[in-house]
């Protein structure tokens, strides 16, 4: 089993993490685009024509599926992926929306959406979970959180004030879906700011949680071979992987 794990920078270690945790695949394939992260800015056309790219690099690997970790490139450029994809393509957006049904039995819960501008701009959650049912929605673009993430600042008062800033008029939430890669690394500080049981929906948990109810995984594998691809600087991107991930 090898699966293929796309993300626009190092954010999607996030996802990569998860499915160490749940031993799914013997063999990680890990592309970050990094020359040319942030994504959650840039128009439509230009994330398809990146995700197309990256669809042709992983022909290469005879992947078994390939895992698209970045919101905005699965709010996006998932259908054309899967056109010219010689294996299944699943996104996370998806998984999220999933995610948070399975986690909510109340139609009228409050979900806060947190993503880059252009997965807030694509309605991509809101149109899912309004398919399921849910009615009290809000959406916040909050991109200052990638830098930061990238920055390694998970906590402290730089942290601490971005959330005022993008938080100060909000109400508590009853759930939070992190729809970028990178916010699970500050999920701990999250937390602690909105100072309730909110419920956080990780990126890389649902798309665990949808592969495990797509499909029958027989084997575990307990240490997976792993690859890791930048389209910049990939020495600095396997450093981060190696920090990140040393605790699977």
């Amino acid at each position: 089993m090898k699966v293929g794990v796309y993300d626009s920078g190092i954010g999607g270690l996030s996802v990569v993490k998860s499915l160490l945790a749940h031993q799914l695949f013997q063999e990680i394939i890990y592309y970050g685009d990094t020359a040319r992260v942030p994504y959650g800015i840039k128009d439509k056309n230009t994330i398809i024509r990146y995700a197309l790219e990256t669809v042709e690099f992983f022909k290469n690997f005879e992947l078994d599926f390939i895992i698209v970790a970045c919101n905005t490139v699965s709010a996006y450029a998932l259908a054309e992926m899967r056109e010219i994809a010689t294996c299944p393509v699943y996104g996370v957006v998806e998984a999220g929306v999933l995610a948070c049904g399975n986690s909510l039995k109340k139609k009228d819960s409050n979900i806060l959406i947190l993503g880059t501008k252009a997965t807030i701009h694509s309605k991509a959650y809101e149109h899912g979970l309004a398919h399921l049912g849910f009615t009290n929605l809000q959406a916040k673009a909050t991109g200052l959180f990638v830098p930061l993430v990238e920055e390694e600042i998970y906590s402290g008062p730089i942290l601490e004030e971005t959330f005022k800033y993008y938080f100060k008029d909000s109400t508590p939430p009853d759930a939070i879906i992190l729809g970028c890669t990178h916010f699970p690394l500050i999920s701990d500080a999250l937390s602690q700011y909105f100072k309730t049981s909110t419920k956080l929906i990780h990126s890389g948990d649902a798309i665990v949680e949808y592969l495990e109810k797509e499909f029958t995984f027989k084997k575990r594998f307990k240490n997976p071979q792993m690859k890791f691809f930048a389209s910049e600087n990939p020495d600095a991107l396997k450093l981060i992987a190696k920090k990140w991930l040393k605790e699977s």
